[in-house]
């Protein structure tokens, strides 16, 4: 059975700006809330290094039904759905995957990976924003570090095809020393690729 109803904070067609499915068309269904706080200063819910700079608590109640109509006058063309957030995690569920596929679409996701995410999803980008013992999500299609400035490469527990380094923006804005700082982490480590958020500041499609 699905909830009763799924929180939602905005769905919109975009074309994706970072990791290994950049430059497609999705729909993104962005989920009201997150468990942790990511800011500057390291702490309990932050891994420290970069703000989070997406506004994901506010929100509407939707019911399954009224979702899909939410999400089917946004798509268009479009088969692949972005669940995101906040954390997705919190709120995705079998009946939400069933439903999807049923109506033809393809699920990314994206999430912290905190919480273990149900069965069923066709991609699954892990950014991982806790300390690795507490990651719950260790499976991945890609798996996506921020990194500013001094930060080393990680000791990931998360097996993917593919391990991304980003470089902390300063909110909308480019930082060039972090930039310069991932592309040396790369040479340095070739298994790892750069990915530029570009769908930040100037570059930002929308």
């Amino acid at each position: 059975m699905p909830r009763p109803h799924y929180v939602i904070n905005e769905v919109f067609l975009t074309v994706q700006g970072e990791g290994i499915r950049v430059g497609t068309a999705n729909v993104f269904v962005r989920f009201t809330a997150c468990n942790l706080a990511c800011s500057i200063e390291p702490g309990e819910k932050s891994p420290g290094g970069f703000d989070c700079d997406t506004e994901f608590a506010s929100g509407r109640q939707v019911t399954l039904d009224e979702l899909v109509q939410w999400i089917n006058a946004e798509a268009g063309q479009c088969h692949w759905l972005v669940l995101t957030g906040g954390e997705p995690g919190l709120q995705i569920d079998a009946a939400l995957i069933d439903r999807l596929h049923d109506e033809g679409y393809k699920l990314a996701v994206e999430t912290n990976g905190s919480i273990a995410l149900p069965d069923g999803l066709d991609w699954i980008t892990v950014s991982p924003k806790v300390a690795e013992h507490c990651i719950r999500q260790t499976a991945a299609d890609e798996v996506k570090y921020v990194r500013s400035h001094g930060q080393s490469v990680p000791r990931t527990s998360v097996t993917a095809e593919h391990y991304l380094i980003s470089p902390a923006f300063d909110g909308p804005t480019a930082n060039s020393r972090n930039l310069a700082w991932c592309l040396d982490l790369v040479k340095q480590h070739p298994t790892w690729r750069l990915s530029i958020q570009q769908h930040k500041g100037s570059l930002q499609i929308r």
